[in-house]
């Protein structure tokens, strides 16, 4: 099998460029199961962060949007003020796949690499691609981020927050939640749900939690526009023109980029899970895990105090860890490494032109793995339409350039 264009993943950027280049007629392939890091790795129960308006996935004329699956569903919705289930995003994502990219090949590449003037692909099925483009668009998965001072524990008594979806095989043990972030507080949140006697340890020197939605005057609500204009990453201008002017941003020094990707809208968790939290769960602050070692058949965790230098120590039966992710393409398992090493990078980010290409001529990142290049906005689902426009936007232009007898007929699902 051959193809003009190969998307890899199948979330929320994979799904809108796909819907994006069907609608054109480009000719493409999407492998990848459909919604797979939401089912696999994120509680169903848990109330979403992001605002309903700011989950919507992009076909091109805008009409499935998270709203109108939740209005033929029968799902709660507003576009602020009413969390989300993961759930309903899940259920969401996979009928847009289905509505709008039926032609997807719901199974995983095992294996990238070059091949000619283009890229060879191999699948979970044994099955061979080959495609002159390939887009990445991969998500967090395999980024989780395990500090080194639990790296020397036993692998199964440790979780990364992207690791469990069900907590009850937790109960009655004492399970100890490292991070400040909105995983952290949402897994301890259902951890003490579940029955385990659990506890929040963060070097930071307080635990961010957003606030419920309030109701506010016409007058407020028009000067909290004005000071603080929502986006689909929050309020503020900050966010704002990180959604608005991700082109501006491209066009920053490296350095500065990268620090305002890694500084903007740091840990806080959201008010749902956060105020179960906040009354109901232990949190240590100031603390740094400086090891973590086995005693017996117990976790022995030891921690110094920021402020005072002193240690703490603590037993635990398992430790969870809510320390973020760190992207880089060579954690990738299925790029050949000579791919790897071919890639440009900047803090181990793939550094891309305004297309999101890559220094490999036809290979191509989006989602949280372009962030370094195009900003904060990438980081999340309403970064998809900009992608999916400005990538459909190039491969027409690339095809129109092509010659005619070296074009392939669009994708017929």
């Amino acid at each position: 099998m051959n193809t003009d264009i190969a998307i890899i993943g199948a979330g929320p950027y994979g799904l809108s460029l796909a819907a994006h280049l069907r609608e054109r007629g480009v000719n493409f392939r999407i492998f990848g199961r459909p919604m797979a890091f939401w089912r696999d790795h994120v509680p169903a129960a848990l109330r979403l962060k992001a605002e309903g308006f700011a989950l919507d996935l992009f076909d091109p004329a805008r009409k499935f949007t998270l709203a109108h699956f939740c209005r033929e569903r029968g799902y709660p919705y507003a576009p602020t003020g009413v969390p989300i289930p993961a759930e309903v995003f899940r259920e969401y994502g996979e009928t847009f796949q289905k509505t709008h990219v039926p032609q997807l090949k719901p199974f995983l590449v095992t294996r990238l690499s070059r091949a000619g003037e283009g890229f060879a692909l191999r699948l979970e099925n044994g099955e061979s691609v080959t495609a002159r483009n390939v887009v990445l668009a991969v998500g967090i998965e395999h980024f989780a981020y395990l500090p080194a001072a639990v790296r020397g524990l036993p692998r199964e008594r440790i979780s990364h927050t992207f690791d469990e979806t069900d907590f009850t095989r937790f109960a009655g043990k004492r399970v100890a939640v490292i991070g400040a972030g909105s995983s952290a507080v949402d897994t301890a949140c259902f951890l003490h749900d579940a029955g385990a006697e659990t506890f929040i340890c963060t070097r930071r020197p307080k635990i961010w939690i957003n606030n419920p939605p309030q109701k506010l005057s016409l007058l407020k609500r028009l000067v909290t526009r004005i000071k603080k204009p929502r986006s689909g990453l929050g309020t503020g201008w900050r966010s704002r023109m990180a959604c608005d002017l991700p082109d501006v941003f491209h066009m920053l020094p490296a350095r500065l980029r990268l620090r305002i990707t890694r500084g903007h809208l740091g840990p806080a968790a959201g008010w749902v899970t956060g105020q179960v939290v906040r009354e109901k769960v232990p949190i240590w602050l100031n603390v740094e895990l400086t090891s973590a070692a086995m005693h017996e058949d117990t976790i022995h965790l030891t921690f110094r105090d920021k402020q005072t230098g002193l240690t703490r120590t603590v037993d635990v039966d398992h430790v969870f860890l809510g320390t973020g992710v760190q992207v880089a393409v060579d954690k990738l398992p299925f790029i050949d490494p000579a791919l790897v090493r071919a890639v440009r990078t900047e803090d181990s980010m793939p550094a891309l032109s305004r297309h999101f290409e890559s220094s490999v001529p036809g290979l191509y990142f989006i989602g949280p793995m372009a962030a370094g290049s195009f900003g904060p906005l990438l980081r999340f689902a309403w970064g998809a339409r900009f992608t999916a426009r400005r990538l459909t936007a190039r491969f027409r232009r690339q095809r129109a350039f092509q010659p005619l007898a070296q074009q392939q007929p669009a994708f017929a699902p």
